[in-house]
């Protein structure tokens, strides 16, 4: 029996036993906004199931366990035999088959698919972001292997399965399979140019034989994985089985699993490869130029990931405080922690409204818009920096909402904490995508004039939008000499097109505070620093899950 002195007050109910996609406004309005009509129940209902079962105790539960129990390797077995297994919990197993099955890997074979994959793998980085990796090498894969007619045959139609098959065997006695890369190696980086891993060439054409060793390979638990080796004819593209046609194990000698600062519940390899078949995707000395698209997708899912990690963080903080009484009121009432809070949310909202309008892009580039495309080789990498820079503020400064529950493991924050400066990593860390900015704009014209274009249609509406976008003009009119500036340069594309959007689309409480404090200079750098004049209730109410 508990003491007199041991009566539990003033605490919030659990956020748990909820809709994570239809209570985020902000994303379920883009899903209606970015959908044709007759595409937009089916999905919405469907966004909503994952939803509801992302919100679930049970999925909840999972979740602990799986990020409790990281994956452990297994080199050999009880009689000495090299295997090279990696032994996930159960729980890792049951959500990865939910996110498999939820269509996480299915954007590209169904109309409307980047939108709702999006906004899928939005609701499910909330629930585990570990098991978000294989998902997102596995989406990922499919734009190299259409390189290769014959081999997007053959594996695009499992990528893309709603099955998930954690066995390992052949591909074809398998219906749905999950693809891993291996591109950086411990002397090159992110610089593939310094790749060392050789391919020699086989009887059969196509198939080649690898020497080498990967510093980071990702879910080396995977059926496939997209390589970069040096061939007779330059750095080549290949697709590695895990298992071969007549079902023995490939050499695929996992040396060690990474031991990360979050993603804990995932795996993440460092491999050897002494005489690994593989099969070449495009041409020899072509491999950058095929993992274009599969780098571009992953580095969009960073964006989502970013968005996702917000999401979860403000709605526990807001959830926290919308209970919590101080002072005769609650804790979301007091006007400092009401600023606090709508800064929050309009820094969550900012980047989930950019992520599912680039996510409608990909569809339309798909469908053979040019212009959505150039918009895209411009705005993912920019979004890539920019909102991947501002995940790990926001969960830190939410944690701290909860004051020091916020510290503690069992409220969850402190795992958003140590997942949230990864999508910043992953993929190439904040200089190569800054960068990236640069040199696409020196390049390639048309994508200057799509993301013009896209933001013009904001202009008139908002007087701080319309100085941003002439500011953010003259440091594009001279980019010579402009490497040293070009995280700010990156930094104002993508600051200026969340204005733009929110402009457009979000609430008008919402658009005001978000071009007051990060377009017209009207707040301080940390968050709870907007002007007081703003509604600030109205953004809160509105970043508030429905429980």
């Amino acid at each position: 029996m508990a003491g007199r002195t041991h009566t539990v007050t003033n605490q919030a109910p659990p956020l748990t036993g909820y809709d994570v996609f239809t209570s985020d406004r902000a994303l379920t309005e883009a899903v209606r906004r970015h959908l044709p009509a007759d595409l937009r129940e089916e999905a919405l209902t469907e966004l909503s199931g994952t939803g509801r079962a992302g919100g679930a105790l049970q999925t909840q539960e999972w979740s602990g366990q799986a990020d409790g129990n990281p994956p452990v390797l297994r080199t050999h077995d009880r009689f000495g035999h090299r295997v090279d297994e990696v032994d996930f919990h159960p729980a890792w197993h049951r959500l990865l088959g939910k996110g498999v099955s939820a269509g996480l890997t299915d954007a590209w074979s169904r109309p409307g698919g980047h939108v709702r994959r999006a906004a899928g793998f939005v609701v499910w980085t909330q629930v585990e972001a570990g098991t978000c990796g294989p998902l997102s090498t596995t989406h990922a894969a499919v734009p190299a292997l259409r390189a290769d007619p014959g081999l997007a045959a053959e594996w695009v139609p499992r990528l893309t399965s709603r099955v998930y098959d954690r066995e390992l065997r052949p591909a074809r006695l398998k219906a749905g399979v999950l693809f891993g890369t291996g591109l950086t190696e411990k002397q090159g980086g992110s610089d593939v140019r310094a790749t060392t891993t050789v391919a020699r060439a086989l009887a059969e054409d196509g198939t080649y034989e690898l020497t080498g060793h990967k510093w980071f390979c990702s879910a080396p638990m995977s059926d496939g994985f997209l390589v970069l080796a040096r061939a007779p004819g330059g750095l080549t593209c290949f697709l590695v089985p895990r298992v071969l046609a007549d079902g023995t194990r490939n050499v695929f000698l996992i040396q060690r699993l990474k031991d990360t600062l979050g993603d804990r519940s995932n795996a993440c390899a460092e491999v050897e490869f002494a005489g690994t078949w593989a099969r070449r995707v495009g041409e020899e000395g072509r491999g950058p130029a095929v993992l274009t698209g599969t780098v571009a997708a992953a580095r969009f899912d960073r964006v989502l990931g970013s968005a996702g990690l917000m999401r979860q963080a403000v709605a526990r903080a807001v959830h926290h405080c919308a209970y919590r009484e101080v002072s005769g009121g609650t804790l979301v009432d007091r006007p400092l922690m009401r600023n606090v809070l709508a800064d929050l949310a309009v820094e969550s909202e900012a980047t989930t409204t950019l992520g599912l309008r680039l996510a409608a892009a990909h569809d339309a580039a798909e469908g053979g818009d040019d212009r959505e495309a150039a918009l895209l080789r411009l705005a993912v990498p920019a979004a890539k920096y920019w909102v991947t820079k501002r995940c790990a503020p926001v969960a830190l400064e939410a944690a701290e909402c909860l004051g020091g529950d916020g510290y503690v493991e069992e409220s969850g924050m402190p795992r958003l904490v140590r997942e949230s400066p990864l999508p910043s990593f992953g993929e190439g860390a904040a200089n190569v995508q800054a960068l990236d900015v640069l040199r696409t704009l020196g390049r390639e014209p048309a994508v200057l004039d799509a993301y013009l274009t896209e933001v013009g249609r904001a202009r008139g509406a908002d007087h701080r939008l319309d100085a941003a976008i002439r500011e953010l003009l003259t440091e594009l009119a001279d980019l010579a000499a402009a490497e040293g500036r070009a995280r700010l340069l990156a930094e104002r594309l993508a600051l200026v097109l969340q204005g733009a959007l929110l402009v457009r689309y979000a609430p008008p409480e919402v658009a005001d505070a978000f071009c007051a404090s990060r377009l017209g200079g009207d707040g301080g750098t940390a968050f709870g620093t907007l002007p007081p004049s703003l509604d600030l209730a109205s953004v809160v109410r509105r970043a508030r899950p429905e429980v």
